[in-house]
């Protein structure tokens, strides 16, 4: 993460309000009635459902709590650091180590009872393990209590907290209290600290933002320190401490010479020898604010005494006044300059610079061939000359109009191909095929010489066939196969168009349905045409039907059954492997077995068993129109 927003955390709820949430999830979401009648495996699955839904509900809401928590380790030192002085980092450890806890004890409780619930014997055992399971769940959510309640009031202060980027571009305002640090930051961001003319007005970090050279800069207003042993410094020293100690940042310390915020000069040069050490590998600058009330020009010989040594370490010093916004602009464009340069050389000292330096290559042009012949194409030179002298080369239609009548337009004169290429034929293509691969030159003439061999072989009576002399049989034989033809052809125009028309179809039962194909209209229509199929001697079979199996037409004593014993002996069905004896006794059981949810499903119109869905809580015909002796729930 680069950017901490710890605005995003779930609100933390109470051990009371954890408990309701998550039995009220459980009673909404898994099935609520259950009958003595049912299986057993029933009733132990039903339990079971109920204690691992309860499980999982407190585990995800438990892991939730603990992922979304930042985890001390895991963060920028700065936020670990500043944790740890707000919340003390033992007990904010403590606190999420305990929900943990709770999580697997849960987990435990669950894994167990569904292991006894397995081994149920009735309804009421069964019962007893689930509210035992889910009364040791809410037992050890009782007992985090504290641990919730702590852990809500560190997420409501983390969300008050800035959000604070430790790896951007960042200036650290620092010194005592009440020496003109958040009237500066004011000036030159858009945040809107409150001033006050007495101390320790900033009790916690403020953040806020300003725009130079196009980029985004962080400026951080920090409470205000005294001169005292680190130890001895409270919560909101600590926190200003702790950024200095851990963003790398350009730092303005302010210095007042009016000595209005109630320290002298020399306290705060102290503070400054004590606080020294968290000014290392960072840019520095000193800044004398409210110089509308006194310069440090104007000061006494010995005060200046005491702020030569800023001048004897070589530390920047600026003049500013947030009153008369003397030097404010000027004190924001160094101090961001300063801290900008510091950032590029502390990356070019950086061990990531060599190997960005050696993914780059500098490429050097080699020096010209001045060998080289100077070479100028004939058609630029041809255009270069025309444009000097002023005269213009020749175009189609000048020579169309000199030549006249004998002026033949040709493309190919000016392609840039030699001149045994330019009037090459250009191949014709089709369908991936070049043409002039299937065009012989001399198609032609080889058309012209078979022309004359198929005249002579005509003239002389090659095709010319002897008449055969057909049998009277075989004459009628293929009359009569022309007359089927014919028929065939007139049969499929009729049917053609009988499927085409939209005249309405009669029901089977008004009318009789007349067969299209069958061995009479086969019959008919052959006689029609002059064949005799009457008789079935030549092995036609139009009459033969495929015969009974021997085993339904007769009965065991191999004499023939009657139509009710077939009938009978065809619906009888065969004993089935589940026991049951017959079809009936089947569809009985099937009805007691469904019994219990019957009215509820069937009546009711749900789902199934867990389906308690209420459509209109309040129907109109119940709860409107005039009332008369009694009351409208009794209708």
């Amino acid at each position: 993460m680069r950017i901490y927003n710890f605005k995003n955390i779930a609100v933390v709820p109470t051990s009371k309000d954890f408990v309701n949430l998550t039995l009220s999830k459980t009673q909404r979401k898994t099935p609520t009635v259950i009958h003595k009648n049912y299986k057993i495996s029933r009733i132990r699955s039903f339990y079971m459902r109920k204690v691992r839904f309860t499980q999982q509900n407190f585990h995800d809401r438990l892991s939730q709590i603990i992922q979304e928590f930042p985890k001390l380790d895991n963060i920028h030192p700065f936020y670990a650091d500043l944790m740890n002085i707000l919340y003390d980092k033992d007990h904010y450890k403590l606190g999420l180590g305990q929900l943990n806890q709770a999580r697997h004890l849960i987990d435990n409780v669950g894994k167990e009872y569904v292991r006894l619930l397995k081994f149920g014997d009735s309804l009421y055992r069964c019962k007893q393990l689930k509210k035992a399971a889910l009364g040791r769940m809410v037992t050890i959510m009782k007992r985090q209590a504290s641990n919730l309640q702590y852990l809500e009031q560190v997420r409501q202060h983390l969300a008050r907290l800035p959000s604070i980027d430790p790896y951007t571009r960042t200036i650290i305002i620092c010194g005592f209290p009440n020496v003109g640090k958040s009237s500066f930051i004011n000036k030159i961001t858009r945040a809107d600290v409150e001033v006050q003319p007495y101390a320790f007005t900033t009790k916690s970090l403020y953040v806020g933002h300003t725009d130079y050279k196009y980029l985004r800069w962080q400026v951080i207003d920090t409470p205000g320190i005294l001169d005292h042993p680190l130890e001895e410094r409270n919560v909101i020293e600590m926190q200003a401490v702790t950024a200095l100690a851990h963003l790398t940042a350009a730092v303005l310390y302010f210095v007042d010479p009016s000595e209005q915020c109630g320290h002298s000069l020399e306290e705060q040069v102290s503070l400054y020898e004590n606080i020294k050490p968290l000014f290392s590998n960072k840019p520095l600058m000193v800044v004398y604010s409210k110089v509308d009330i006194i310069r440090p020009d104007d000061l006494p010989e010995e005060k200046k005494a005491t702020l030569k040594i800023f001048e004897e370490q070589q530390v920047p010093t600026f003049s500013i006044s947030t009153v008369t916004d003397e030097g404010v602009a000027n004190l924001k464009e160094q101090a961001c300059e300063t801290l900008l340069a510091f950032r590029v050389e502390k990356k070019i000292h950086a061990k990531k610079v060599d190997d960005v330096l050696n993914r780059l290559t500098v490429a050097l042009p080699r020096a010209a061939d001045q060998s080289r012949v100077p070479c100028i194409p004939d058609s630029i030179w041809t255009k270069r000359q025309e444009k000097l002298t002023g005269r213009q080369r020749k175009l189609e239609r000048d020579i169309e109009e000199e030549m006249g009548d004998d002026y033949v337009l040709d493309l190919k004169k000016n392609y840039d191909l030699p001149d045994e290429y330019k009037y090459d034929v250009i191949p014709e293509i089709w369908e991936g095929h070049n043409i002039a691969d299937f065009v012989h030159q001399d198609i032609f003439k080889k058309l012209e010489q078979l022309e004359e061999e198929e005249r002579l072989r005509i003239e002389a009576g090659y095709y010319a066939t002897p008449k055969i002399e057909q049998s009277q049989e075989l004459s009628e034989i293929r009359e009569l196969a022309a007359k089927i033809r014919e028929r065939k052809a007139i049969m499929k125009i009729e049917a053609r168009v009988q499927k085409q028309s939209t005249k309405p179809v009669m029901p089977r039962t008004a009318t009789a349905h007349v067969r299209d194909r069958s061995v009479s209209r086969l019959k008919d229509e052959m006689s029609r045409l002059g064949v005799d199929i009457e008789h079935d001697d030549d092995g036609a079979h139009f009459k033969n039907t495929r015969g009974r199996s021997r085993s339904l037409s007769q009965g065991p004593d191999s004499r023939p059954r009657s139509v009710s014993e077939r009938v009978i002996s065809l619906s009888r069905a065969p004993r089935d492997e589940t026991g049951v004896k017959d079809v009936a006794m089947k569809t009985k059981l099937r009805k007691v077995a469904h019994k219990a949810i019957a009215k509820k499903v069937g009546k009711w119109g749900r789902k199934g068993e867990a389906d308690n869905f209420i459509g209109t809580k309040m129907p109109k015909h119940l709860f409107s129109g005039k009332r008369g002796i009694g009351k409208t729930q009794w209708r």
